[in-house]
């Protein structure tokens, strides 16, 4: 029971983003303005159309919250639109306030027991944005922007293992809705009597026990899928500075002129380097055929044996290796292929997985929503005018590669993407088909369409194939 000098318990409240207007229509429903655009997000009672203004400064989000609020709120969120403060009234001042990094995000005040022990998760950080504090994880579907010192007093305790009545003792104990919070987000978890006390705690996952935190950390922030930030094209830092040369500048030291000593004929090899480009236009009247999309499988990426080795430096345990066609750190071969088909000859339109052991494509069952959206991402990556005819996710099964290797896991594994890639590539440009690397994929939506996490086996490349659409004009190579 609260005493008479305990300050009330936080609330929680939805507001718009800064910048966003939601208003009445003509259609007698409720309409978002931002960026030059008005969204509709449908009708609602008179009630909730009369509150359209108090979205400005929040409305009430908990056990308070009525159906139809919820609703318009979970609509809001689809768009990215909106943002949760925690505060202890209306018009008080924001304890926290909660960012949205995922667009299915919604807060939870789960329940907590007095006595539980609570600790931060490993994953978490706090860093300076801007003028903000923010709290953040890769595995939290939110972002928290601190804006009381006495949040950030609390989150300097949790360094350690505390229940809810020793954080009490605080004299600016900011609240249990807030561990609430941070406990739904993954900010914080709760440690087990007996596991998770050490360093390299599972936080009630097996498979994040692998995971350096500069890894876990990389692998969500240079994705799309788990976090808001902007990406792309955008030239952000033009203004700050002038683009770098294409060619760096000489050294000034005495040069040795090659051209003179390399006097044989070119290569076959050294041609196929020479003609390889991407491909960004396909032709939807004669799309790959199946027994291309085999040819180039089983050339790239194909099981060529399997065997058990010592480790390399004979001081490991035994290891069992599935060598490819391209070299992999540590015989890891940790990267798998999938295919999200729209066109190809003999083969229906769908998702399947690579079998390089067998040499067969694996049909998954997902959602046709979800298959239009990852070929439609692809095809805005390229710029290109349509969707792509095959798209092959290149997807790591990360615990292959950081059950032996610490400090540089992940970024092996993205040198391996590389040469796949690129073996792709040469693969597509010897059987004259089109090829072209994608920059950025959603690792949410990979995980979502195969079911599995994106910590366990989750999207680190891909690449579009397809029959190129015959031009006159020679495209620059990239």
């Amino acid at each position: 029971m609260l005493s008479d000098s305990s300050p009330p318990p936080a609330r929680l409240f939805a507001r718009l983003n800064p910048g966003i207007t939601l208003e009445p229509n003509a259609a007698g429903g409720l309409s978002a303005i931002f960026d030059g655009r008005t969204v509709a997000f449908g009708k609602f009672g008179a009630d909730v159309t009369a509150r359209a203004a108090d979205f400005e400064t929040g409305v009430a989000f908990d056990g308070d919250a009525d159906a139809e609020i919820s609703e318009l709120v979970r609509r809001l969120a689809l768009y990215g639109l909106v943002e949760y403060r925690l505060a202890r009234a209306p018009g008080d001042p924001d304890l926290i306030v909660i960012e949205p990094q995922m667009r299915d995000y919604a807060p939870r005040m789960v329940e907590i027991d007095e006595d539980r022990a609570l600790t931060l998760s490993r994953f978490a950080y706090m860093r300076r944005r801007g003028a903000d504090l923010v709290l953040e994880s890769p595995r939290a579907s939110a972002l928290f922007r601190l804006c009381d010192p006495s949040v950030t007093a609390m989150i300097a305790h949790l360094s350690a293992a505390r229940n809810v009545r020793e954080l009490r003792e605080s004299a600016d104990f900011p609240g249990v809705e807030l561990l609430a919070l941070l406990l739904d987000g993954q900010i914080l978890f709760a440690p087990g009597r007996d596991a998770d006390q050490g360093l390299r705690a599972a936080e009630g996952d097996g498979d994040l026990v692998l995971w350096d935190f500069h890894d876990l950390l990389f692998h969500t922030r240079s994705t799309n899928g788990r976090h808001a930030n902007p990406t792309g094209g955008l030239y952000a830092h033009a203004h700050l500075a002038a683009p770098p040369p294409a060619i760096r500048p000489s050294w000034p030291g005495p040069a040795i002129d090659l051209t003179t000593l390399d006097t044989a004929p070119p290569s076959a090899f050294a041609s196929l380097l020479r003609r390889r480009r991407s491909t960004r236009a396909f032709d939807e009247r004669r799309p790959i055929t199946l027994a291309e999309v085999a040819r180039l499988l089983g050339g790239a990426a194909r099981i060529i044996s399997r065997e058990r080795s010592p480790d390399e430096d004979e001081e490991g345990p035994e290891l069992e290796v599935a060598p490819r066609p391209y070299p992999s750190g540590g015989a890891s071969y940790e990267l798998e292929l999938y295919l999200a088909v729209d066109r190809c000859e003999g083969l229906a339109r769908g998702f399947y997985h690579y079998d390089a052991n067998r040499h067969a494509l694996v049909l998954i069952e997902t959602s046709e929503h979800w298959l239009a959206a990852m070929l439609e991402d692809a095809q805005f990556a390229m710029g290109a005018p349509g969707v792509p005819q095959v798209l092959v996710t290149m997807a790591a099964r990360f615990s292959r590669v950081s059950w032996k290797y610490s400090g540089f896991a992940y970024a092996l594994v993205l040198k391996h993407v590389g040469v796949l890639m690129q073996t792709l590539y040469l693969m597509a440009t010897e059987m004259e088909i089109g090829a072209c690397a994608i920059g950025v994929g959603d690792i949410d939506l990979f995980a979502k369409m195969t079911g599995l996490a994106f910590h366990v086996e989750g999207s680190v490349g891909q690449i579009v194939i397809g029959r190129g659409v015959q031009s006159d004009s020679t495209p620059v190579a990239d």
